[in-house]
């Protein structure tokens, strides 16, 4: 990258072979698949690999080259099968079984964790999406906990924990059934909450459908959904909420921090 910007600084390239070439430095091939590797730069995460549909060889390869490029990769819906394999292949493999989530980090240290998330699940059965939004914001380098099993069957149990809920950047609420708990815990906080709706549920619940729609058609103005059992999606956005929360609240202090030395 520097011997290219010094060729374009000296003349010897115009901009668009500037372009071109930087685009190409920026892409990496692993088996079957054409990897981003300037993506972190541009988004602030780099990318992020959904194991389902891949072989075992295939996953390997790709996160092998992500490990390769920046110290660290992440991978989603991963089988056992291909979690053994990758345990094979590399050291420092962390599993989680029921988020079906990978995780290599050779890097030599590991980012400060920043701001606050909140997961919140309806009931016991919505805990692998949960633990999905998890793993991903510590991915992320954002402090999270859990609070379980506060569905509106039993709404004095969300009352009881509110306290928690409203001291989040976000909070992310995971719900199958009829998807009624996002609006019910946006009705409590001050924050964005993003509706994940679970596939958990009897036959009309439609794997997750009733869910999505409830909660897109949500009276509180303070949620918005993701995809159904899209952990992985909530974690994100809630994630990347967090942490330019967190920026914001830098910049202002060390604007205060000048102006009353001025």
């Amino acid at each position: 990258m520097r011997e290219l910007a010094t060729r374009w600084l000296n003349g010897e390239i115009g901009d668009q072979q500037y372009f071109r070439e930087y685009a190409a430095s920026a892409t990496q091939y692993a088996l079957d698949a054409t990897l981003d590797l300037d993506r972190q730069r541009r988004c602030g995460f780099p990318e992020v690999v959904f194991a389902e549909g891949k072989s075992s060889a295939q996953l390997v390869s790709i996160m092998g080259k992500l490990v390769e490029s920046s110290g660290a990769a992440f991978a989603t819906r991963v089988s056992a099968n291909q979690a053994a394999e990758l345990s094979l292949a590399f050291k420092s493999v962390r599993y989680n079984e029921i988020a079906r989530t990978a995780v290599i980090d050779e890097s030599p240290a590991s980012a400060p964790m920043i701001g606050h998330v909140v997961v919140v699940t309806a009931g016991t059965s919505d805990l692998p999406v949960a633990e999905e939004a998890m793993e991903t914001l510590a991915w992320m380098s954002v402090h999270s906990h859990l609070i379980q099993d506060v569905g509106v069957a039993g709404p004095h149990r969300l009352v009881m924990r509110a306290s928690e809920l409203q001291a989040a950047d976000a909070v992310i609420v995971v719900a199958g059934m009829e998807g009624a708990l996002p609006s019910v815990v946006g009705g409590y906080v001050d924050c964005p909450v993003i509706g994940v709706p679970a596939s958990t549920g009897y036959g009309a619940n439609l794997n997750g459908m009733a869910a999505l729609l409830s909660m897109l058609n949500s009276c509180a103005s303070n949620v918005a959904v993701v995809n159904v059992d899209s952990g992985f999606k909530g974690a994100y956005i809630a994630g990347m909420m967090a942490r330019r929360c967190q920026a914001h609240a830098t910049a202002a202090d060390g604007n205060e921090g000048e102006i009353n030395e001025r």
